[in-house]
């Protein structure tokens, strides 16, 4: 089933390595010119350009495009138990995970008399993006918005596409997520708009301008608040500092489109998953964990990574018999058959490690004798799940981790959704007279040799 290629008998370099390895072909670019012009209207035109693109792509004009409370409050009363029970231990686990990420402040004496403290300040607002397209992802909202809690964020807004088969709001299940986690700015707004809705903010009415066009003409603003939901021509919402989260290619164009006006975590693709796995690994575990990624969306990526023939070939005979049984039976095929997809052979677990640092997976299992002290050694991958009993769909729901990951190979130079996103770092200098007198010949030997000799001078003033 899966497309082989054979690196055996070659020995090429990372480079080469990362043209010849499957990968979805994910044309941001072209995207980029389908959604400027929606960016643009939601920018000039606001609530009534985001219920013509929900009429649209979605198929329903929302009612209300803030979810009023009484929606989440009646989703949370009507969620499956088990779904809860699921949901709370993500976030127990999500939030135990996301603290241990938190940098702490430090304080650093450079001379005597002389300090400088490294803080971390929280952002003060994000939107966060749930999908809502071939799957409902309430494990998506967990992800989001809980680093930015625990990051110390103070106002969260989150959006998701509206649903006509319930009424033009976002699935019950995310609004459910959204009330456990205390979450109560929600908008029924999806893909691209949802994204310029964030960054630029957008007036209750067709009439009014934008938050964002009120900020660009007056210079940096901040309304009171968010405005409720229905008509008077106030704000529908306030823009972002911070946009986050997952979506398709119009999603990542969007973000790359409003990169600049706010910050952004990353331009997610379609998931993926590598096994780097040697001749002792199970191959039905093998074969269940490319399956689970597959699932996804006809573009996700699943790949194999083995010194081993034989467990390639039960690999494919599993992946058959798997595949023709699971619910997304024709999503799962598309998947696996794609170009994006396939299992690779190498000579040893050094070539496969070589292999995976260049493919620099989003998710990266490793099922070999030696998993604990290999994984130590990858240097690319969003995330490592080490043996048979750390599979990805564990990182996806209850592990701790996140799962908003850096997809198309850019874990290369990315990592995965964590409180860092949601921090700024900035430096306090305190410096007393001794100190700055002590420094003032060698600073201002160096502003003289740039040429900027009033920057000595602003020294020479403070020392008479």
């Amino acid at each position: 089933m899966l497309t082989r290629i054979d690196l055996r008998d070659t020995d090429p370099d990372a480079r080469d390595l990362a043209a010849i390895l499957p990968r979805a072909d994910l044309d941001v670019a072209a995207a980029l010119e389908a959604v400027a012009p929606l960016i643009e209207d939601v920018r000039v035109r606001g609530a009534a350009a985001l219920r013509d693109a929900a009429e649209r792509f979605d198929h329903v004009r929302p009612e209300h495009l803030r979810v009023p409370a009484s929606a989440i409050e009646r989703a949370l009363a009507d969620l499956d138990p088990a779904v809860r029970e699921g949901l709370e231990l993500s976030i127990a686990h999500n939030r135990a995970g996301h603290a241990a990420q938190l940098p702490v402040e430090r304080v650093t004496e450079v001379v005597p008399g002389g300090r400088v403290v490294q803080r971390w300040i929280p952002v003060r607002r994000v939107g966060l993006y749930a999908p809502g397209g071939l799957a409902v992802y309430p494990s998506s909202v967990v992800m989001n918005v809980v680093p930015a809690q625990v990051a110390g964020v103070e106002r969260i807004a989150l959006a998701s596409p509206p649903q006509a088969a319930f009424g033009g709001l976002p699935h019950p299940t995310i609004l459910a997520a959204c009330g456990l986690l205390g979450v109560e700015e929600v908008y029924a707004v999806g893909g691209a708009q949802a994204i310029a809705m964030f960054a630029y903010g957008a007036a209750d009415d067709d009439g009014a301008p934008t938050a964002g066009r009120l900020a660009d003409a007056a210079g940096p603003t901040r309304p009171a608040g968010p405005a409720p939901a229905g008509g008077g021509g106030g704000v529908l919402c306030e823009r972002v500092d911070v946009v986050a989260g997952p979506g398709n290619v119009y999603v990542a164009a969007a973000k790359r489109a409003v990169r600049g006006a706010v910050g952004i975590d990353a331009e997610a693709g379609p998931t993926e998953i590598a096994v780097l796995a040697d001749a002792g690994a199970d191959p039905e575990l093998v074969a269940a964990d490319l399956l689970s990624q597959a699932e996804h969306d006809p573009n996700a990526g699943s790949v194999l990574i083995t010194d081993s023939p034989a467990l390639a070939d039960a690999v494919d005979a599993a992946l058959e018999r798997r595949a023709g049984a699971t619910r997304h039976a024709g999503r799962v095929r598309a998947a696996l058959t794609g170009p994006q997809s396939g299992a690779v052979l190498v000579r040893d677990t050094d070539q496969g490690l070589a292999v995976a640092d260049a493919y620099a997976a989003e998710h990266l299992e490793i099922h070999t004798s030696n998993a604990p002290a290999l994984a130590r050694r990858v240097r690319n991958a969003g995330a490592v799940f080490v043996g048979p009993c750390s599979p990805v769909p564990l990182g996806d729901y209850l592990a701790g981790s996140n799962h908003v990951l850096p997809t198309g190979g850019t874990a290369r130079f990315a990592s995965g959704l964590s409180v860092m996103a949601y921090l700024k770092a900035v430096q306090l200098i305190e410096y007393d007279a001794a100190a700055l007198e002590a420094l003032a010949g060698p600073l201002t030997a160096l502003a003289e040799a740039e040429d900027l000799p009033a920057h000595g001078e602003a020294v020479r003033a403070r020392l008479g």
